[in-house]
């Protein structure tokens, strides 16, 4: 008798060493898994690095990481979320917001507490076809659907706080929130309509106003605003157009073709703080980018072939906060300076996260 309990006693512990062993040799695993073990930079050398491919984001691994040894031992193995067919994408310190098309809601990642949700709202709040989102100062969640033809609003807890339309032709693809106002493309009217950013969310004006002698919007999709400019992506006519604030035609950047510098499927805008211009291009399958002038200074990405490439882009996105969680990609020889997050609607990347960066000097 106490030579079986002897035995029942060192096979428990026995099974309690393993459990810990497995949960100690899987602690290393809780960080994001590097896309590539090569260095993506662009241009190539010997031209001046300016852009590095950092990794990608496809499942909710990437962020929360692998389930521990002991947790897989004891709950069992655990089925990544994926992500499906993110169009926008809007960072927001250590949140990243992805609209996902055929989720019919959006994806939340969370860096800094390594967690995966998925956002599908009910009721008032339903989404249909989200396509764009934006996340102003106050932690408001503003998402552009062009099934529903509103702006869903959402507050800081993501509890449905209204809706932005106006009469007749309304069909919002992208949104942005800037000096208490709400800019919204307008793909069907071919403007910006601009409202109040108050409670009512009052229309104010439209960008262009009505037969303007510059600047006629065709097919805005993409909006993106900085210091006292409006961009706009023209589908329509394969360019980007700037205006005033106040509506007044300022620049055409781009035409149709094949050519370098040129578009033929512009969607996702944004700029930096320096001016440069950064268009995707869902045909050329990289995002080209544009000095203050609208000249061309490089592109980066193309047809998918491996990690750094592209399949079917739609939104760029940039951030200046949040570096600290990819700093670990950046290679020694550089040092980063900002974000730049890509959707890709297919293939096995869905978010491509890249970094501005530029080359260390050796002087003190």
């Amino acid at each position: 008798m106490k030579r079986r309990t002897h035995i029942t006693g060192l096979l428990s512990f026995l099974i309690l060493l393993s459990c810990i062993t497995l949960l100690l040799s899987a602690c290393s695993k809780k960080q994001y898994p590097s896309a590539t073990s090569e260095v993506v930079i662009y241009p190539s050398p010997p031209d001046t690095a300016r852009i590095q491919y950092l990794t990608s984001i496809s499942t909710s691994v990437q962020v929360e990481g692998q389930r521990s040894g002991f947790d897989r031992f004891v709950l069992g193995e655990e089925r990544p979320k994926p992500v499906f067919k993110p169009y926008g994408v809007f960072m927001n310190d250590s949140l990243i917001y992805l609209c996902d098309l055929d989720l019919k809601g959006l994806e939340i990642l969370d860096l800094k507490n390594k967690t995966f949700s998925y956002f599908t709202p009910r009721g008032l709040g339903q989404l249909k076809l989200p396509i764009n989102c934006f996340v102003d100062s106050t932690g408001y969640l503003f998402v552009a659907d062009a099934s529903r033809k509103q702006v869903v609003v959402f507050d800081a807890r993501l509890n449905y706080a209204g809706a932005i339309d106006k009469p007749g032709d309304f069909k919002p693809t992208d949104v942005f929130v800037a000096y208490n106002k709400v800019w919204v493309a307008n793909v069907v009217s071919g403007a910006i309509d601009v409202f109040s950013r108050d409670s009512a969310f009052a229309y104010l004006y439209s960008i262009p106003p009505a037969n303007p002698a510059a600047g006629h919007l065709y097919q805005p999709t993409n909006l993106y605003v900085i210091r006292d400019r409006l961009y706009v992506s023209d589908f329509g006519e394969f360019n980007v157009k700037s205006y005033s604030l106040e509506g007044e035609w300022q620049q055409t950047i781009g035409s149709y073709g094949r050519m370098i510098g040129q578009f033929t499927r512009p969607k996702g805008i944004a700029v930096d703080s320096s001016g440069i211009l950064y268009v995707v291009d869902a045909a050329f399958e990289n995002v080209q980018m544009f000095d203050a002038q609208g000249r061309l200074l490089m592109f980066f990405g193309g047809s998918y072939q491996a990690p750094g490439d592209m399949w079917l882009p739609a939104k760029v996105t940039l951030s200046y906060k949040g570096l600290e969680y990819f700093q670990k990609f950046v290679d020694d020889r550089y040092r980063l300076k900002y974000l730049i997050l890509v959707t890709n609607n297919f293939g096995p990347d869905k978010l491509n996260i890249y970094g501005y960066i530029e080359e260390k000097t050796n002087s003190p």
